[in-house]
């Protein structure tokens, strides 16, 4: 059964699908703009770093399934880009430690990597290496989907420096794929030259100008879809676009969590890796002074305690400690950790192993297995590639922080969530480090540094990461008592320059301690220190600082801001949001939750009952170009300059039937609520209107079939809108209501840890309310100074007495946010409250969105409908910056709440 994926994968995959659509039509600039903007991504200028071969990244942090996405992405770019179900794919890894686990995981049958590619191609998956490609069967090209895994070490070398490569050698055992080729596909591929002969004396000069039966030559010929994992480790110098561009690839994909030039397309944040239990969050971080026996005791007493926690989970848990030892010339080098642990310590010598570049005791051993012993692990630095098992929970790294090798990939091993799902005790879905250092501030500092340089987390996200064990102590305690607001937590600000806090003022200095860093200073602000004192904590570190520092002193202090701001939000102090009921429909007897599917069913809407029409699809062909224009964004799509007249593209026969198109339109266009039959029937009646009312050739859409399926999709959704807005106009909509009795199967619920914000909110004003630590995609000021309309409704929220927390609620997330139905999709309002008498209530502002007159009344009706009959327990209100009375927003809201 293949692995279910989690909501920010299938993101990624649908935003790949989205690109590759439209660059089987457009250009990848074009279709990398469009798919930024409807991402409400920022849109940035499209990298040709491979003049014209598509290339895009997705940014997915440490943890987050980089390589498990890689194998999923392998049929939408096949099916929807290169029209293939037998491709060809270049798999490049960073290191040979890497190529060689990957390639072990494409070839398990039980590992989710192979599952994922075994259910679209069966039998018909074939994954291999260099050298065994070299005995592929010519029939499996073209019939089988082909995986060769390699490094780009393999490839990458100047141009005057190829015969050091065999890839590029001419190779006997590879000449059955080089029969039979025409002149145009032997245009691009590397001769035999005089050079060649040099290198390969078995080559005579009657080869000379020969095709060379190479590795390179092959994948040049067959256009192989390109993957590159690690892809911030993976590219190899400057020569790197040069190698790939030789390899003539179809298009290029990269994954990684630290994207530097590449196209990013979609982006993941460690948030939503944590709102789907991919990770574990926050890092609860111990430092010892008192040297690497301190630090290694309390790791293992930490160990042992969360063991007999596991015990009480419905899934087996053996948590395991990971120890970086220091190198072979430390004091507490691998032998002498191993002989601290079994004699001092009394620890069964089968629990330990040993996982360096000489011992290798993991190999063959599975660490999930209840038979297994293992629960410390040593290394120094050999598990930073690619070594993987969840039931780490601890690192204990006994090199000095400041210069500890790679300790952020070893703490990224610590990360990973079992089972990928929330563990029911809380202290198993966090994770643990033990530091050598004099400082917490210090410790803190570098390692928030490292995840955001090497780890793949934003700023704001590394803030919250990081969490003191005295700190994380004091949220347990308090989570046992009854709610309520803590004090201001203790702040680190961590400033790239010397910080004198003698200068400070006197009534200051007490609120301030002061560490030095490799970097500079890290400023702890102690807890309790109120607004106004932290404020003036930040002029005086202003004053200290040159003009260029001080654009850095205010970014690191509105970060601290958003910390201290975060540690008071009611989910980090045992606070609830009351649940909150959804719209369903009465089926069968039975209330069903009102989603897209359940709409659809009840509209019960047959496509042929609507006439047969594609009247945003043309072709038009000129003497000079082959325009086709498929209505997006209005926007003409040109294709080449040809001279049609001459060729007589429409004219010429075509090897495919009526029936091959209607199969590979039928497989393209499928979609939830419509049964092949219906569709198949649809598609027949379309082709034939297509060819006799719209004397369209055959040919002419086969070669426009890309195009042609765009503009399928794009009616069936327009006929799905119609069937639905038909419904909602009907009695359906009189019939959405909410349960009577509110229970968490019909209901929504806001959970504590469950918010995946992607765009933070970093204005000055602190609110007080907002249930999350973090409030997504709120804009204090616009571009023109002005203070948005937004951040008005939220503060008016804040500031109410009648609210006891709120929400900005987070667009198209339909697992974690509230939505209402509608009749083209779902309604996500953007502000839900909870009254301080349990009643919620939902604003939605007019002015925030650009819907038409009918989208908005739409909307205004369907939160009525939900509001309706709760004698004032659910409250909606379609507010605006002053409505047709004359009423401010502050007056909307006072009288719709009281």
């Amino acid at each position: 059964m293949t692995l279910q994926l989690k909501d920010y994968q299938d993101r990624s995959l649908k935003a790949l699908e989205k690109f590759f659509t439209l660059t089987s039509f457009s250009t990848p600039e074009k279709a990398f703009e469009k798919c930024l903007f409807d991402a409400d991504m920022d849109v940035v200028p499209y990298n040709d770093r491979l003049q014209g071969i598509p290339s895009v990244c997705i940014r997915i942090p440490t943890g987050g399934g980089k390589t498990l996405l890689a194998a999923h992405s392998i049929p939408v770019v096949a099916e929807n880009y290169a029209d293939t179900d037998a491709p060809i794919v270049l798999w490049l890894v960073p290191t040979d430690m890497i190529r060689q686990q990957t390639l072990a995981a494409l070839t398990d049958v039980r590992h989710p990597y192979r599952q994922a590619l075994q259910s679209h191609y069966g039998d018909r998956l074939k994954v291999c290496d260099l050298d065994t490609l070299q005995t592929m069967n010519k029939h499996d090209i073209g019939n089988s989907c082909v995986i060769v895994v390699t490094t780009i070490q393999t490839f990458n070398i100047g141009k005057d420096k190829t015969h050091q490569r065999n890839a590029y050698a001419f190779d006997e055992s590879l000449s059955e794929h080089f029969t039979n080729l025409t002149a145009s596909q032997t245009e691009t591929l590397d001769k035999v030259t005089r050079e060649t002969l040099e290198h390969q004396p078995f080559l005579s000069e009657k080869d000379i100008g020969r095709v060379k039966h190479s590795l390179v030559n092959f994948f040049n010929l067959h256009r192989p879809i390109t993957i590159v994992d690690e892809a911030h480790k993976n590219r190899g110098g400057k020569s790197f676009f040069h190698t790939i561009q030789q390899l003539n690839p179809r298009c290029l994909i990269e994954l990684t969590a630290t994207p530097k030039d590449n196209n990013v397309l979609y982006s993941v944040s460690a948030a939503e890796l944590k709102t789907d239990h991919m990770i574990k969050l926050p890092v609860v971080l111990t430092e010892h002074r008192q040297g690497w026996q301190s630090c290694l005791i309390d790791a293992l007493l930490q160990r042992a305690d969360l063991e007999l926690i596991a015990q009480k989970e419905a899934e087996y848990i053996r948590p395991i400690l990971l120890i970086q030892a220091q190198d072979k010339n430390g004091e507490a080098n691998v032998e002498v950790v191993k002989q601290f642990l079994i004699e001092e310590s009394n620890i069964n010598a089968d629990w330990i192993a040993i996982s360096t570049g000489n011992t290798r005791e993991l190999e063959d051993i599975n660490l999930f297995s209840e038979n297994c012993p293992i629960r410390i692990v040593i290394t120094v630095e050999a598990l930073k590639e690619g070594w993987d098992c969840s039931f780490a929970y601890i690192l204990a790294s006994l090199q000095n922080i400041n210069s500890a090798t790679d300790v952020e990939q070893l703490l990224g091993r610590v990360l990973r969530m079992p089972y990928a799902k929330e563990r029911q005790n809380k202290e198993l879905n966090k994770a643990y480090a033990h530091v050598i250092s004099d400082s917490i501030a210090a410790a803190t500092s570098t390692l928030k540094d490292r995840m955001v340089e090497n780890m793949g987390f934003d700023r704001w996200e590394a803030e919250a990461a990081i969490v003191p064990a005295t700190q994380a102590k004091l949220e347990l305690d308090e989570s046992e008592e009854n709610y309520k607001k803590p004090n201001d937590p203790e702040t680190l600000i961590s400033l790239p320059f010397d910080i004198n806090i003698e200068e400070f003022e006197a009534d200051l200095q007490v609120y301030v301690r002061k560490h030095e860093t490799s970097q500079g200073t890290a400023l702890v602000i102690t807890t309790g220190t109120t607004d106004e004192r932290f404020d003036q904590i930040q002029d005086a570190a202003l004053n200290q600082a040159t003009p260029k520092q001080q654009v850095y002193v205010e970014s690191v202090f509105q970060e601290a801001r958003a910390q201290r701001q975060a540690a008071n939000a009611p989910e980090n102090w045992n606070a609830q949001f009351s649940l909150i009921p959804q719209l369903g429909l009465i089926f069968d007897g039975s209330w069903q939750l009102a989603d897209k599917e359940v709409i659809e069913d009840f509209a019960d809407w047959d496509l042929l009952d609507f006439p047969i029409s594609l009247e945003q699809f043309q072709i038009k062909e000129t003497a000079n170009s082959f325009e086709i224009d498929v209505n997006l964004k209005n926007e003409k799509l040109s294709y080449g300059h040809i001279d049609t007249k001459q060729l007589h593209f429409a004219d010429m026969p075509t090897p495919i039937s009526e029936t091959d198109l209607i199969n590979w339109l039928d497989r393209k266009t499928r979609r939830t609520g419509l049964t092949q039959t219906q569709l198949r029937a649809y598609l027949v009646k379309l082709l034939a209107y297509l060819m006799r009312e719209k004397k369209l050739s055959l040919t002419s859409l086969h070669r426009a079939q890309f195009q042609l399926v765009q503009a399928i999709k794009d009616e069936l959704d327009r006929l799905s809108h119609l069937a639905r807005k038909k419904a909602f106009q009907t009695d359906m909509f009189d019939l959405l209501m909410v349960d009577h009795n509110i229970t968490e199967e019909n209901s929504f619920e806001f959970k504590a840890g469950v918010y995946p914000v992607k765009k933070p909110y970093r204005g000055s004003y602190k609110f007080k309310k907002h249930f999350y630590a973090e409030i997504n995609d709120l804009i204090e000021k616009t571009e023109k100074g002005r203070v948005s309309e937004e951040f008005i409704c939220a503060r008016l929220l804040d500031m109410h007495p009648r609210v006891k927390h709120w929400v900005r609620n987070i667009e198209s997330q339909q697992r974690t946010s509230f939505w209402l139905p509608t009749d083209r999709n779902y309604f996500y309002p953007d502000f839900i409250a909870e009254l301080t008498d349990g009643s919620i209530f939902v604003l939605e502002y007019k002015g925030a969105h650009l819907d038409t007159a009918e989208d908005a009344l739409i909307k205004n009706d369907i939160g009525k409908q939900w509001a309706k009959n709760s004698n004032g327990k659910r409250i909606f209100l379609m507010a605006n910056a002053q409505d047709k009375f004359g009423r401010s927003l502050e007056e909307q809201i006072n009288q719709a709440i009281g």
